[in-house]
């Protein structure tokens, strides 16, 4: 009877063992491109290749549950605006595509696109395109959106808010308190457009942070102090609000993930 009593308990420590690999085994690796502006590429950061937005969303991936090799490209460009990143510009969109590639055989990982677009949109003038109205906003993402879900089937995309700016900013371009309400007119357009993405390709499109914007409204202390044509003006994050920024990225793509 003990022999017996023991073999049980043998065999059951077995089957946990077993279960315990099987589980650290199903770990999902992610390969993660990030398509942004000035913000996503971390301008005015002492040292953007391991401060920016991007490495800091991947350094608190990698901290997570069930979560194994996270690799990242960071394709965000100053200046930019939906407009740069449409497909037929053959431009900005084609940087993404060929980081993209870069992960094509890693089939074991998933492959997410991380899109955060709009601040340089909602300038009064200076960037290319701008003013883009709320609707355009929505067709130019949406062509950015479905080449990306066509060139890479099993690929997920997430849609973050634009960050707050202040209503005083203009550097080479001009935003102001105008920029600042068609910024936020964006955000019920992103929402409608991740919403029609659950029909249109179900599970493949998803709304990713929506925090950072009253995070960084009026709290200066996350920003680098920039001199403008209308006085210091915030627009860009500092270390500490990169790294804020980051992981609120990171909280978003975890959730998508484990969904």
């Amino acid at each position: 009877m003990r022999k017996m009593r023991l073999l049980k308990g043998i065999l059951l420590l077995l089957g946990l063992a077993v279960l315990t690999c099987g589980k650290a085994a199903e770990k999902r690796h992610l390969n993660i491109v990030f398509i942004g502006n000035s913000i996503t590429q971390g301008v005015g950061l002492t040292k953007p290749s391991h401060e920016a937005p991007p490495v800091q969303a991947a350094l608190y991936l990698g901290k997570q549950t069930g979560i194994g090799e996270v690799k990242f490209s960071n394709q965000g460009v100053s200046g930019c605006t939906t407009v740069d990143y449409l497909p037929t510009t053959h431009t900005l969109f084609e940087r993404a595509k060929q980081a993209a590639d870069q992960f094509a055989d890693e089939d074991w990982a998933t492959l997410i696109f991380s899109i955060m677009l709009g601040t340089n949109d909602s300038a009064i003038h200076g960037t290319n395109g701008a003013p883009v109205s709320p609707e355009q906003y929505t067709r130019n993402m949406t062509q950015i959106i479905d080449t990306l879900l066509a060139r890479y089937p099993k690929a997920l995309v997430v849609v973050h808010r634009p960050i707050w700016y202040s209503p005083n900013t203009y550097n080479g371009s001009k935003y102001m308190q105008e920029g600042l309400d068609r910024l936020i007119s964006y955000y019920p357009e992103i929402q409608k457009l991740v919403k029609a993405y659950e029909k249109k390709a179900p599970g493949r499109v998803f709304l990713g942070d929506t925090e950072g914007f009253d995070f960084f409204k009026g709290n200066e202390a996350k920003f680098q102090h920039e001199q403008g044509n209308a006085g210091i003006f915030f627009l860009h994050p500092n270390a500490e609000g990169a790294k804020d920024l980051g992981e609120l990225w990171g909280k978003a793509i975890y959730k998508t993930v484990s969904l």
